[in-house]
């Protein structure tokens, strides 16, 4: 069946509705990035000084993890009211909640201040930053996916996508200049508050982006739909909640979406947040050069995201996923060699070339799970699938990569972890239908279809 014509919005409109999306998640993914890079470098120090060194890196790791373990809660609450109410309403409030936790990270008084009320404070804020950033992923691609001209919607729906290296690359390099601006003293005293005090005044931008473009035209005319029938007395029966609908319609493409997520999470972490770990306290590395390699890298990330997503629009999904997976696979162990030259070259390579196979996966992903679900339970089911996954997989990555490096002393089961979460993501997306050719204002309310399969590109969906 041929691509279904829709007509894409004028440019002007587009791009303005891609740069709100593009500032708001950059802005969100700064503040849960610059929270890793802390726990890095610094927070052992601050919040668990009576630890070992590297047990207090596990403890700060482990405040980190919580943030993703909030991170499904998020999804579950936003993709519900996203489905019901909209995409806009919920991305701004995602957006204020993160920005007002990462502030006030910034104002947290440390150990030394409160005692044990330190640490305490900072998961409840930690907390705060998941849950925003739970909904925050599905409804910024979705607003892009939903307005944007199907045909190029892979290159499109990846903008937002590049939130994440533009943060990534915004928090390392605002953190790099203050460790290259400041002793070491002054640093831990009260450098690194600077970086989370910005985000008031990123927020205040972000809200200003957000709140002048338009709701999904796509939700809108499902909801007219809906309303329209339930004037008609055409609905037999209640409209189930999102949630249910999701899994009750789409359950496996939400198992689908959430082992695709598992190569993809786990390497991002183990190549952006453990390296400066693993580079510092086992290679030698210094700080200011670790934190030099991920800048520079993240640049690169974010260069490669939008080519890998008008990739998919020529090649399919799958086929750009597939090879990203099998990319970070086999990168795992070249990873660490290269990085235990302990020179920078040797270094920023390691991690360029990682994270260029980490955007083969992260750039089609927005499109790809978009077109999974239909349009009312879209929210939900591309949210719980993405975030539910981030549990198993970005939350407990730097941990166990620690914790390995603990007990092993060395990079080889480390970089077998990497393998394995390879691995089952090939499996996954293996097993899926290509969804390039799916028109998201076609797609049934609700209702079953397949979701595994190799279907051509000209697989319709709905009943």
């Amino acid at each position: 069946m041929a691509r279904a014509a829709t007509a894409p919005p004028p440019p002007a409109d587009l791009k303005r509705i891609v740069a709100a999306s593009l500032i708001g998640t950059t802005i969100e993914w700064y503040d849960f990035f610059l929270y890793g890079s802390a726990a890095a470098l610094v927070f052992n120090k601050l919040f668990f000084p009576g630890s070992d060194p590297l047990v207090g890196t596990l403890l700060a790791f482990l405040t980190y993890a919580v943030g993703f373990a909030a991170r499904p809660v998020g999804a579950l609450v936003f993709g519900h009211f996203g489905d019901r109410l909209g995409r806009k309403k919920l991305l701004v409030l995602s957006l204020v909640l993160m920005g007002g936790a990462t502030f006030a990270i910034g104002l947290l008084p440390t150990h030394a201040t409160i005692g044990t009320a330190a640490p305490v404070l900072l998961t409840v804020l930690r907390l705060v930053q998941g849950f925003a950033l739970g909904g925050e992923w599905g409804g910024a691609v979705l607003l892009v996916s939903e307005h944007g001209d199907a045909r190029r919607r892979g290159f499109w729906a990846s903008w937002p996508q590049t939130g994440a290296p533009a943060g990534q690359l915004l928090a390392t390099g605002v953190l790099s200049l203050m460790t290259a601006l400041l002793p070491a003293a002054a640093f831990a005293a009260w450098g690194w508050r600077v970086p989370f005090l910005l985000s008031g005044v990123l927020v205040l931008v972000g809200l200003w982006m957000r709140l002048s473009v338009d709701e999904s035209p796509v939700f809108r005319a499902a909801l007219e739909r809906a309303e329209a029938r339930r004037a008609q007395g055409a609905a037999t029966r209640a409209e189930k909640p999102p949630l249910l609908a999701v899994l009750r319609h789409h359950w496996r493409e939400v198992l689908i979406a959430m082992g695709a997520r598992m190569a993809e999470n786990i390497s991002y972490y183990v190549l952006t947040a453990f390296v400066l770990v693993y580079a510092t306290s086992h290679a030698g590395v210094a700080q200011q050069t670790a934190l030099n390699a991920v800048l520079i890298a993240s640049a690169l990330h974010f260069a490669v995201i939008p080519a890998w997503g008008a990739l998919s629009d020529r090649i399919g999904r799958r086929p750009v996923y597939l090879l990203g997976a099998a990319g970070v696979g086999a990168w795992a162990f070249p990873f660490f060699a290269l990085v235990d030259s302990g020179r920078f070259g040797p270094l920023l390579l390691a991690v360029g070339v990682g994270l260029f196979f980490h955007g083969a996966m992260y750039a089609p992903q927005a499109a790809f799970f978009a077109e999974m679900f239909a349009t009312r339970m879209r929210y939900s089911g591309a949210s719980i699938g993405a975030q539910f996954a981030s549990v198993a997989a970005g939350a407990p990555a730097p941990l166990i990569a620690t914790a390995l490096l603990a007990d092993f002393g060395g990079p080889a089961p480390i970089a077998l972890y990497v393998i394995a979460a390879a691995l089952l993501t090939l499996v996954a997306v293996g097993v899926a239908r290509e969804t390039r050719s799916r028109d998201l204002a076609a797609v049934a309310e609700d209702g079953p279809r397949p979701a595994s399969g190799r279907a051509g590109d000209g697989q319709q969906v709905g009943v």
